[in-house]
């Protein structure tokens, strides 16, 4: 892997990203707001909904998705076929009533079916309704009634008895079938029979890029989610401009087709907008529907990307592997030295790169050559082997694990953005990242830092409304326009966004001191064998955390010490042995913080914190409140008098 060449001849060619129009507002010496130009025209007509029909007309035998068939292979889906289908499908919904601006509830995993239907709903005039499959009765009741979505389509005959109770007079199909029924697409496209494909193409072509496109409703951390209306313009504002900021992203590899495997909720806007631009580019799509690395490991190797959409978590999770692989093999030392050379080698080519230093001397290119046959190849073979670049999102990745894939011949480009921005409205795009920031704009986005450190942001991504609420739309916008994040954060010099924590969760100590508890996570999180973790310490004397144990790292950690791997976890949490290995993992989250800000005392608690057990959110954010009531008697602990703490 020749990163240095990579990036001398990135810097000589720089792509679009390397040309996009930004201008800084300084206000007291501070960089305050960045505006970036756009680098393609807002849509004057048509939709999203024409994307399958224009790669039909002028690429129809260009292999635009892949899915897996019953024996387990990736079977090709062309431009021309996935045009019929939608078709098809959209016929169907016709035939089954669905007006033009109807809405249609999708609840299911991530899958090649969540796409055809994605587009038969636009294409017969009508907005798709995203619904996490995690989703409860109470939750799915929720969003069917506030969108007033008049059809589901579920995946499986769980999920539909999860529906039942709250269908009403809503018409259901599953994707899967069941009880030996025929399956949705199979279905619709047979209910459509009759329907004349002019229809479609009448009710395609009366869209306009102002028309409503989805109703996306937010996770929700607390309180019921609310519904972000997207618009067909919102979404090819993102997308489009996507599509050329990602141009060395989306570049094949040498003699290679670029492509890549699709494993982020659907139901998440940042899955449904890189879908959008996958096809929009024509970019080979593989679909998967789980984002668990143990099961989605297999599949990058079958499929072998050359690029990835995902989250910090995932990174987390590809580094702790190959640590605890290395130790199996007692060479754990040697992986610590190789991820030293990687983080070294990677910050002296990006200087270089950024003109602010010297690059890479002999012997630490040497040493990189080196440990590349040892480490970082078995690195990139675990993600098939063709993986050069990925984007992350949903929170901060720690800089040292982004330059760290940098020196394996991976850059993990960070972005940052909210459903209400349709996805991302940062990103640190190629040929660099840039650790420990999220990024410029994308362009056509402006970026503001208020007075309180708030991030605002304005631009043709933004949505325009909460669905029927004006009263929480008028909330979420500063009387000059702005978009009001509810994240904090700082620009640098460059225009780069630094997001340094969320407005509602910062915690303040009975000392007065300002702690902002997502630094402290993220960085627990990347050191086995720490699971998911939440830090508190709001109007207590000093900060402290709550520590679930990774299952899979807790047996490797048994394993290499010859311990039972059926030790019960409960037992393990007041071990010392393990205690000492979870503070190493403190200190290195300490080590970014100040005293007043650092980790005094920490508890290994038993169990998870899950989407399934209502501690998570669907995209991996902790739902503190639900956390704090959860463990509320091992909080308290951790401030008694004689604390069972570290």
């Amino acid at each position: 892997m020749g990163l240095g060449r990579d990036l001398a001849k990135a810097r000589r060619h720089a792509g679009p990203a390397g040309r996009t129009g930004r201008e800084t507002v300084r206000e007291d010496g501070t960089v305050r707001e960045v505006r970036a130009e756009p680098l393609v025209p807002a849509l004057e007509s048509g939709s999203m909904a024409d994307i399958p029909f224009r790669n039909a007309a002028h690429v129809p035998e260009d292999v635009v998705a892949r899915r897996k068939d019953a024996d387990g292979r990736w079977e090709p889906v062309t431009a021309a076929r996935f045009a019929r289908e939608v078709t098809g499908v959209a016929k169907g919904l016709v035939a089954a009533g669905l007006p033009p601006g109807g809405r249609v509830a999708l609840m299911s995993r991530t899958r090649y079916e969540w796409a055809v239907l994605d587009f038969a709903v636009w294409a017969a005039g009508g907005q798709s309704v995203p619904v996490y499959p995690t989703s409860s009765a109470d939750q799915l009741d929720w969003i069917l009634r506030d969108s007033g979505a008049a059809f589901l389509v579920a995946e499986t005959a769980a999920h539909a008895e999860t529906a039942r109770p709250v269908l009403g007079d809503r018409r259901l199909w599953l994707i899967d079938g069941a009880d030996g029924g025929e399956a949705a697409l199979p279905a619709l496209t047979a209910l459509g029979r009759d329907v004349p494909d002019a229809e479609v193409t009448a009710r395609r072509a009366a869209l306009t890029p102002g028309t409503p496109a989805t109703v996306v409703y937010t996770s929700g951390t607390t309180g019921r989610p609310k519904g972000c209306v997207l618009t067909h313009a919102n979404l090819h504002a993102e997308t489009a401009n996507l599509v050329e900021l990602l141009q060395p992203v989306f570049a094949a590899v040498t003699g290679q087709i670029p492509a890549t495997l699709l494993f982020l909720p659907l139901a998440h806007i940042l899955g449904r907008t890189i879908q959008l631009a996958c096809l929009s580019a024509r970019i080979e799509t593989a679909y998967w529907p789980s984002v668990r690395p143990d099961e989605l490991r297999p599949e990058l190797v079958s499929f072998r990307p050359t690029f990835i959409v995902g989250v910090p978590y995932l990174f987390e999770k590809i580094h702790a592997t190959a640590r605890a692989q290395a130790e199996r093999m007692g060479r754990a030392a040697s992986f610590d030295r190789a991820e030293r050379i990687a983080v070294a080698y990677a910050e002296a080519e990006l200087r270089a790169y950024h003109g602010t230093g010297p690059g890479a001397g002999p012997g630490l290119r040497l040493a990189r050559r080196l440990y590349d046959l040892l480490v970082y190849r078995r690195i990139r073979a675990a993600l098939g082997g063709r993986l050069r670049h990925a984007i992350s999102g949903g929170s901060p990745l720690d800089p040292r694990l982004n330059l760290f894939f940098l020196g394996c011949g991976i850059a993990v480009h960070e972005g940052y953005g909210l459903t209400e921005t349709t996805a991302a409205a940062t990103l640190a795009a190629p040929p660099v990242p840039r650790p420990g920031t999220v990024g410029p704009p994308i362009p056509g986005t402006s970026v503001r830092i208020a007075d309180d450190g708030e991030v605002l942001v304005r631009g043709p991504v933004v949505f325009g409304a909460y669905l029927g609420d004006e009263a929480a739309t008028g909330a979420a916008f500063t009387p000059g326009g702005w978009l009001a994040t509810g994240d904090l954060g700082a620009l640098d010099d460059e225009g780069n966004l630094r997001i340094t924590g969320r407005k509602k969760d910062l915690l303040v100590t009975s000392g007065g001191k300002n702690v902002s508890p997502g630094v402290l996570e993220d960085r627990l999180r990347t050191r086995a064998p720490v699971g998911q973790c939440i830090v508190v310490g709001d109007r207590r004397p000093y900060v402290a955390a709550l520590i679930t144990l990774d299952p899979e790292a807790l047996r490797h950690w048994l394993a290499v010490r010859g311990r039972p791997l059926d030790t019960p976890v409960d037992r393990l949490c007041g071990d010392e042995a393990l205690r000492a290995s979870v503070q190493e993992a403190v200190d290195h989250a300490n080590e970014v913080v100040s005293r007043a800000e650092s980790i005094r005392r920490f508890l290994l608690v038993p169990g998870e914190f899950s989407e399934e057990n209502g501690l998570l959110t669907p995209s991996l954010k902790i739902r503190r409140a639900a956390v704090a009531e959860a463990y509320a008697a091992d909080i308290e602990r951790l401030y008694a008098s004689s604390p069972h703490g570290g």
